[in-house]
């Protein structure tokens, strides 16, 4: 399938452009960019369904408002592609989610037009109001406008925000309702809002009973109070009023978002009110792309592809292994649950979602909600296993501290996408996990870098350890070839740690998790002079003082892929008194792009570590 770009497109390199064109021309603009998207997309990878369901409400918005004078917030941020192509991206495309490149998310540094950066769920909508209660102190005449995808609505934060919104008068908030996140939403909200997408003659019948109950006119005193009590009834019976017009909003919707000329028209209407607006819009996820609108989750996020075949079933991963084990474990075990935050795809749930769907929780896009949850789940003596990502486990961190930690209940969290996430960048890098939860008592930390040692590692907390329980592996499939020399290496080994001996060492190399393999390598250019240990168990880390400390290797090389300050090697270095220590690891956000790229940019290769080292032991002798 190859696809025309046509002229519209090519004219296409700011806002100001976009507005030359007539009002009918912005459906043709819209087709163009759909096969835009699709093309390239096919060519980088990245976020397809989601982009391709805004493209009309994307154009609309930027016709009718001036940016970047007014505001457009994107929550989350991973549909932005088409406002990226309007205001003047267009040609970086190919660069998308690669190192020095585009980013797949709204970035301040990137263009003046990204007002806010995003990457989670349901933010915008407080940075909107925030932003928009600055245009006021500032006397600024302009708009704010927030688009919020319906999944951001089974997070707690939205709700926050609607609540401190009434006085923004400048404020539109636009309800992208394609009834999805990433997995299919859940909850009493999406029951809610799929009521209202089903309300449309209501809304008709509404309007018109209201123009003609203000043209009833008084036909004198008998009829006065009996008109008014008909007016009271009517008004009962009629004014249901939305959830959204109860927080001080204009409601105005639900309105076709593959309709320009209806969004157009909404959005017209919206800047003629005196309040805070509420647009709800409805659309699909992966419009234009067949095989895209058949199966929204599959194609959420997607690597390169071909346009004809379509995307390739993933291989089997840690994902997929953690799901397997899980249900393994709960066939044995009927106390065990699992819970997600509107992740059970992502996670490799959905297999534990078939067999086992009354010990399945989707709490929504929710982490806190789902870490309390899975809290009130272990104190009835339940084993919930909460699957999460690293990035998104992070919103859940006053939880883990004050509801599990605190009163030490046995909740499983497995923290997928725990290192690098390549082209998802700095909003999704699992880099600052172990950091923030080292600090925190109570907690046990497993860090594996195959799926064996995470199957043994899930069966010892589950059969063993009655407190808290972290395990964090990385995104996508293990190293087969470096875990068979692991495990063929003549060395100690046990559940906690993997440790290769040498009476006559220099140095002691010390990793964990996926960069074991970089640290491997180092190790192997070393190998004469050189011992290698590989932990398992990160926390408590204690234990293993005593092997450091009986090492003959004076230099100690920590190389860990995370951030340095709060990290396992900061904590064991802290303990090392008689020893020579050097770290390799993180000390700041790590833009995106290929996993082995950011490595050497942030200097976490094994030729650069390996002629560090020696100009650092030199230095020290």
């Amino acid at each position: 399938m190859g696809v025309n770009i046509i002229n519209y497109l090519n004219k296409i390199n700011s806002p100001e452009d976009l507005k030359k064109l007539d009002e009918p021309e912005l459906d043709f603009l819209c087709a163009d960019i759909r096969g835009f998207l699709i093309e390239n997309i096919s060519r980088t990878g990245g976020h397809l369904g989601s982009n391709l369901g805004v493209v009309e409400l994307t154009a609309a918005l930027h016709y009718i408002f001036d940016s970047p004078r007014d505001k457009i917030i994107w929550d989350v941020g991973h549909q932005c592609y088409t406002h990226k192509i309007l205001t003047g991206r267009k040609a970086d495309f190919k660069s998308l989610r690669k190192l020095g490149g585009i980013s797949g998310f709204p970035r301040v540094c990137e263009s003046e037009h990204d007002i806010f950066g995003t990457g989670h769920s349901s933010t915008a909508l407080s940075a909107a109001v925030g932003i928009a209660q600055a245009g006021i102190l500032n006397q600024e005449n302009n708009y704010i406008i927030a688009v919020i995808g319906d999944g951001s609505f089974t997070g707690g934060l939205v709700y926050e925000a609607l609540n401190n919104a009434k006085d923004c008068k400048n404020l539109i908030v636009i309800l992208n309702d394609n009834e999805m996140s990433i997995s299919k939403n859940v909850g009493a909200m999406a029951d809610y809002l799929a009521n209202i997408r089903t309300a449309k003659k209501y809304y008709k019948f509404k309007r018109g009973a209201k123009n003609i109950l203000g043209a009833v006119p008084l036909l004198g005193k008998p009829s006065v109070r009996l008109l008014q009590h008909i007016k009271k009834l009517l008004r009962r019976a009629l004014y249901h009023t939305t959830f959204f017009e109860q927080m001080g909003f204009d409601f105005l919707g639900p309105v076709d978002g593959h309709d320009v000329k209806k969004i157009l028209a909404v959005l017209k209407e919206a800047k003629t009110r005196e309040k805070p607006v509420f647009i709800h819009v409805n659309t699909q996820k992966g419009k234009g792309y067949e095989k895209a609108e058949q199966s929204d989750c599959k194609y959420h996020s997607v690597g390169k592809f071909n346009i004809d075949e379509g995307i390739n079933e993933p291989g089997y991963n840690f994902s997929a292994n953690f799901g397997d084990k899980l249900c393994e474990s709960a066939k044995i075990n009927n106390k065990i649950c699992a819970v997600t935050a509107a992740m059970a795809e992502g996670t490799g749930l959905e297999r534990f979602k078939r067999e086992y769907p009354e010990r399945f929780f989707d709490v929504g896009i929710a982490e806190a909600h789902a870490a309390v949850f899975a809290a009130g789940l272990a104190a009835s003596g339940f084993v919930p296993v909460f699957a999460v990502y690293s990035s998104f486990m992070q919103r859940a961190y006053d939880n883990i501290v004050h509801d599990i930690a605190l009163q030490n209940l046995r909740v499983i969290f497995c923290v997928d996408r725990a290192g690098l996430c390549g082209g998802d960048g700095a909003t999704h890098h699992g880099i600052f996990d172990v950091a923030f939860l080292n600090h925190t008592p109570n907690l046990i930390i497993y860090s594996p870098s195959s799926y064996a040692e995470f199957n043994g590692s899930f069966d010892f907390c589950v059969n063993n350890i009655k407190s808290p329980v972290f395990i964090r592996y990385p995104r996508g499939a293990e190293n087969s070839e470096f875990n068979n020399i692991l495990s063929n290496l003549n060395c100690e080994k046990n559940l906690d740690y993997l440790y290769k001996k040498n009476k006559n060492a220099e140095f002691l190399i010390i990793s964990y998790g996926q960069i074991s393999k970089t640290a491997f390598e180092v190790y192997k250019k070393l190998e004469a002079r050189a011992e290698f240990l590989k932990l398992n168990k990160i926390k408590p880390v204690d234990y293993i003082l005593p092997e450091i400390n009986n090492s003959r290797a004076d230099n100690i090389i920590f190389i860990e892929e995370g951030i340095e300050n709060g990290g396992v090697s900061q904590i064991l270095a802290s303990k090392l008194y008689n020893k020579k220590v050097k770290i390799y690891a993180f000390d700041n956000f790590v833009e995106h792009g290929a996993n082995e790229e950011l490595l050497e940019l942030c200097g976490l290769n094994p030729e650069k570590i390996y002629n560090d080292i020696i100009s650092f032991s030199t230095r020290r002798e």
